[in-house]
């Protein structure tokens, strides 16, 4: 029977994680250059327009559909959707999920997720991909890379990682984060380095913006993480106060870290460190106590910061907007402090964390469902990224006179400041 409460919640919960996309987009568009703003935020919109018709017409299906018995994919008989109107208008079992809510609510729920991690991809790419192929690209992603990970981690019973393996993802962090950093990784080392990278100073061109897209990704992350639990209860309150405590810890990190490195806080540096702080909490969000949470925040953002500011510039790969260093960076790091931190009690499998058991057989499981996605997204954006190139000419990359000029005009024909008559 649908219960009127939970349904209200995961409605709203899902409109929640919606608005995180195109809070993106404001915090992707403030980070770029000044030339390449409207292509930056149009990427974010494309992944949402994308995924939205995508995981209607197959992502869903492959994502949750079939009885379970696959470990890597769920199936393709819900192709569509087909079926779960009927089943709602007849309230047959199958039209709820989790018993509770009608399935339907799940999907757009399950959508919204699939949205913002397509979308966290574009920033390492940002200023020089063809914008075909990026969208080409995110179409096969999401139902090769995306919708199989979901199942393995979130598919149920025989799933290779949550069931398999063991280890705990509550809201997203192998899932959303670590897939959407790596693939951002494995696209920015086949296009190559931006023109003048490491030369020029790639500043933020609008810092109220970078303000702004950090603030809607805060309130729509209570939605994230909170919904993850599927129902209004003690549970998703846990989850709701550690994605504000580990947010707030990973912001005051950040800043520290900032004045001691380079003398100075900035708001760039705060808001990094307030989604950080999320990312960190993501898959421990139900699972982790508030103190924890302050802990794995507090730790995040130095490792971030490392992996931003030191890592890419000694090894030289071009992330531009570092969705690998904030996202796949801070997903492992809080996948493994799952490990530690997690309360027996509160765990969806027979283990506890390290810190109460003694036992590192959750740990050990953390760290095994992590090296199994990174090798599944590594080799498929590989894959899939030789696959789009040679569709476009043996070249994923804008002309050089495009990447001059900027994205914006060369290949949108619009201005996102059409008086400005300055040097970008």
């Amino acid at each position: 029977m649908v219960d009127a409460g939970t349904t209200a919640f995961m409605l709203g919960c899902a409109m929640l994680v919606l608005l995180m996309t195109p809070g993106l987009a404001f915090f992707y568009g403030g980070l770029s250059r000044r030339k390449n703003v409207v292509n930056t935020m149009i990427m974010t919109f494309a992944a949402l327009g994308i995924v939205g018709v995508v995981w209607v017409v197959a992502g869903w299906s492959f994502a949750y559909g079939g009885d379970g018995s696959l470990p890597f994919f769920g199936g393709f008989d819900q192709l569509g959707l087909q079926g779960l109107v009927a089943a709602m208008t007849s309230e047959a079992p199958e039209a709820l999920s989790h018993d509770a809510y009608p399935v339907l609510a799940d999907v757009v729920f399950q959508a919204a997720f699939a949205m913002i991690t397509a979308a966290i991809i574009t920033g390492a790419v940002a200023g020089r991909m063809k914008f075909g192929a990026l969208c080409l690209f995110l179409t096969a992603w999401v139902m090769a890379v995306y919708a199989p990970l979901a199942h393995m981690v979130w598919g149920g019973e025989g799933s290779l990682i949550g069931d398999v393996i063991g280890a705990l993802d509550f809201a997203g962090g192998d899932v959303v984060h670590i897939s959407s950093g790596l693939t951002g990784l494995v696209l920015c080392l086949l296009l190559g380095k931006r023109r003048g990278f490491a030369v020029l100073s790639y500043r933020p061109h609008n810092v109220p913006f970078v303000a702004l897209g950090a603030a809607l990704l805060w309130f729509g992350w209570f939605g994230f993480n909170a919904g993850s639990e599927f129902a209004p209860d003690g549970v998703a309150a846990l989850a709701l106060l550690n994605t504000v405590a580990a947010s707030a810890a990973g912001l005051l990190s950040w800043m520290v870290v900032e004045r001691v490195r380079v003398g100075k806080a900035t708001l760039v540096g705060a808001a990094t460190g307030l989604v950080a702080g999320l990312v960190v909490i993501t898959p421990a969000a139900g699972f982790v106590e508030p103190w924890a949470a302050v802990v794995m925040g507090l730790i995040v953002s130095p490792v971030c910061y490392g992996a931003i500011s030191l890592l890419k510039v000694k090894i030289g790969y071009d992330d531009a907007l570092d969705a690998f260093g904030c996202h796949a960076v801070g997903g492992v790091t809080g996948g493994i402090l799952t490990g530690l931190f997690c309360v027996p009690e509160l765990s969806w499998t027979d283990s506890g964390g390290l810190f109460y058991t003694g036992d590192p057989a959750l740990l050990g499981a953390q760290v095994l469902g992590i090296l199994v996605t990174v090798a599944f997204v590594s080799v498929a954006g590989l894959v899939l990224g030789a696959i789009v190139r040679a569709c476009f000419r043996g070249s994923l990359r804008v002309s050089e006179e495009e990447e001059a000029q900027g994205l914006d005009v060369a290949v949108h024909g619009e201005s996102a400041y059409p008086a400005y008559v300055g040097l970008d």
